[in-house]
């Protein structure tokens, strides 16, 4: 097959690479940056260049953009896509993609598929994209309820066949309510947590659980802050469920009691 890959960073690029990695699959790559797209070629992770006249040649295209640049490249290329196409995006938040989309894509003769590959780490761009990234991860997927089942196969069966372990499929506002626990709220944290002023000078006096907490501390304030933002109403409930917790550990160590600090940790870890 031929695959298109819109965006060419951590995620795009990890895929490309899986893609030449374990399959005999074309890749066509796109990114914004020409000195990315150059970088993922001479890498071998791309094999020609994606643009208006190579799109329709693309039998599965992945877009692994910001959301609103998903979306917008989508709208953009609506008569491009090739017939019987899949067009799946790895947005992180998954209601702000399919709902504007859902009208739009309906009738056409490609399918869309909301998508977010449960994998990633502390880095960005195409230098810390790779091949192994995906190896033994889940595929989220959340197609529209009159995606025909063949389709739903087909998309399972492309990102098997990079590496993943499992295509899980949910439903758009499900991954958003899961996602904002799993995945932004603990980013929010790990930000948070590192500004202390004690982090200053603390290296000696740190071990695993220090480095733990603060691996995902540095973040892509441009992308993050559009995902919390359009995950607001997920992500703001369990950031005021989290202070809440906090302040009993705190109430109680202030008031030196150990009955109601010691009552609090036993409490049910669900």
């Amino acid at each position: 097959m031929n695959i298109g890959i819109v965006g060419l960073g951590l995620i795009g690029g990890s895929m490309a690479k899986a893609v030449k990695a374990r399959t005999r699959h074309t890749v066509f790559g796109a990114n914004r940056s020409p000195a990315t797209l150059q970088a993922a070629m001479l890498a071998g992770a791309v094999d020609r260049v994606l643009d208006e006249r190579t799109l329709p040649l693309c039998d599965f295209v992945v877009i692994s953009t910001y959301p609103a640049a998903a979306i917008e490249y989508i709208k953009a290329n609506l008569d491009r896509f090739k017939p019987d196409s899949i067009v799946v995006d790895c947005s992180g938040v998954k209601r702000a993609i399919c709902g504007p989309l859902h009208e739009v894509v309906r009738g056409r003769d490609f399918t869309f598929i909301g998508g977010h590959p449960m994998a990633g780490n502390e880095h960005s761009g195409f230098g810390a994209s790779d091949a192994h990234l995906y190896d033994r991860a889940v595929m989220l997927l959340t197609p529209y309820d009159e995606t025909p089942i063949p389709v739903r196969q087909r998309a399972r069966d492309f990102f098997l066949e990079t590496g993943f372990k499992r295509v899980h499929f949910t439903a758009p506002d499900v991954h958003d309510r899961e996602i904002a626990y799993t995945s932004q709220l603990p980013h929010i944290i790990s930000n948070a947590y590192a500004k202390s002023p004690t982090s200053d000078g603390c290296e000696d006096f740190a071990a695993g659980s220090y480095r733990d907490l603060t691996r995902v501390a540095k973040l892509n304030a441009p992308m993050w802050a559009e995902l919390f933002l359009e995950n607001a109403d997920n992500l703001t409930r369990e950031l005021d469920g989290l202070a809440g917790r906090l302040r009993a550990y705190s109430d109680a160590i202030k008031a030196g009691d150990q009955a109601a600090l010691e009552a609090v940790m036993r409490e049910e870890i669900k």
